[in-house]
């Protein structure tokens, strides 16, 4: 009988043990359920600090425009009476472009030099008979000067027949034809642009911190929009000898190939100079740095240990770091990270130190060192 009481309370013991530790073991389970719940992991994306080689150079923007470069019209005015030029054509110095109705100056031009071959035919007459004593020197004289004004009066007629005749100032490329056949032009009308392209000057200016940085002959290279996927190659012709004092900028003007006339005056520019020799940086992207008046942080990412479903659990960690020269989307980080650190790329304003964090990387921020917006946006 005793046995058999015995038996039953260590039946029961077991009984109430189970239940006590299920009870314990489920309130343990709805505890970090319930602490899982108040910090659940956060969704962001990632990426892996690396180095990079970046050759230090200066950037600036600036206007290309054509070493002569002209808007051509004439002096005088008139009505159109011929064009010898179609719009775009290239052309040479001295070429015949345009001329002017000029037949009254013609006619006046054939008189004067009728009256001219007058006067010189009776200054030689009287060359001979002076030698022969026959007239005296003042008439001499005054045959010699009626004939060096009637000389001058050809000239100015040829001159302003001339003025009516447009030719090409130098070697170039022209542009859209302004006027039409039979057209009255006032003077100073515009008839066509005339640009040399080939060289092109480009423009611009730098800061007089980086003045000694620059010099003559100095290579560079020229980057337009039209052409996001071309670079075109260029050197310092000269630097301006004075500092623009408001700016405290210095002009500079270098030259640039344009053997294909692709690149025409007054495009935007945009000039890189390499200055120095490559350094080697650990680059993040900028959309990773977190910048803060009392410093900059980013959130590397550590694992610590395992989480309940038994896969990695990992945390960010706020750190501090300095940062460098910027490049486009990227960031040089000069301390704080190193090669191979994880660092949180996008999705920081949910964290705090010690935040567990859900890694998502089917998005990626940009991380360009050299960016182009295509033309169409």
């Amino acid at each position: 009988m005793i046995k058999r009481m015995v038996l039953m309370l260590l039946v029961v013991g077991v009984v109430l043990g189970g239940i006590f530790w299920f009870q314990g073991f489920k309130a343990k389970k709805i505890q970090e359920f319930m602490a899982s719940m108040a910090n659940p992991p956060q969704t962001v994306s990632t990426v892996k600090a690396s180095v990079q080689e970046w050759q230090p150079k200066l950037e600036a923007v600036g206007s290309l425009r054509a070493v002569n470069g002209a808007d051509l019209s004439l002096e005088v005015a008139g009505i159109v009476d011929q064009i010898d030029f179609k719009s775009g054509d290239d052309v040479k110095a001295g070429q015949v472009l345009l001329r002017l109705r000029a037949d009254d100056d013609m006619a006046k031009l054939r008189s004067l030099e009728a009256v001219a071959q007058l006067a010189q035919i009776n200054y030689d007459r009287d060359q001979k008979q002076f030698k022969a004593q026959a007239v005296s020197q003042a008439t001499l004289d005054s045959d010699a000067a009626t004939l060096k004004n009637d000389l001058a009066q050809v000239a100015q007629q040829k001159a302003i027949v001339d003025k009516k005749t447009l030719r090409a100032p130098f070697d170039g490329h022209l542009g859209v034809r302004l006027v039409d056949l039979g057209q009255y032009l006032n003077a100073g009308t515009t008839i066509v642009t005339l640009q040399a392209l080939d060289p092109l000057y480009v423009d611009f200016f730098l800061p007089q911190q980086a003045l000694d940085r620059v010099r003559v002959s100095q290579p560079l290279a020229v980057k337009i929009d039209a052409y996001p996927d071309r670079s075109f190659a260029g050197e310092i012709l000269a630097i301006n000898s004075v500092v623009d004092p408001s700016s405290r900028n210095v002009q500079v003007r270098a030259t640039l190939h344009n053997p294909e006339h692709l690149l025409l005056p007054g495009m935007y520019a945009t000039v890189d100079i390499a200055t120095g020799q490559p350094q080697r940086y650990v680059t993040l992207p900028q959309t990773a740095i977190t910048y803060n008046p009392y410093g900059n942080t980013v959130y590397v990412v550590e694992e610590k240990g395992k989480n309940p479903q038994g896969r990695p659990l990992l945390v960010a960690r706020q750190t501090f770091v300095e940062t460098g020269a910027k490049r486009g989307d990227q960031v040089a980080v000069l301390s704080g990270i190193k090669d191979g650190d994880t660092v949180v790329s996008a999705g920081q304003v949910k964290l705090h130190n010690g935040s567990p964090i859900a890694v998502n990387n089917s998005v990626q921020p940009t991380a360009d060192a050299n960016p182009i917006i295509p033309p169409n946006q």
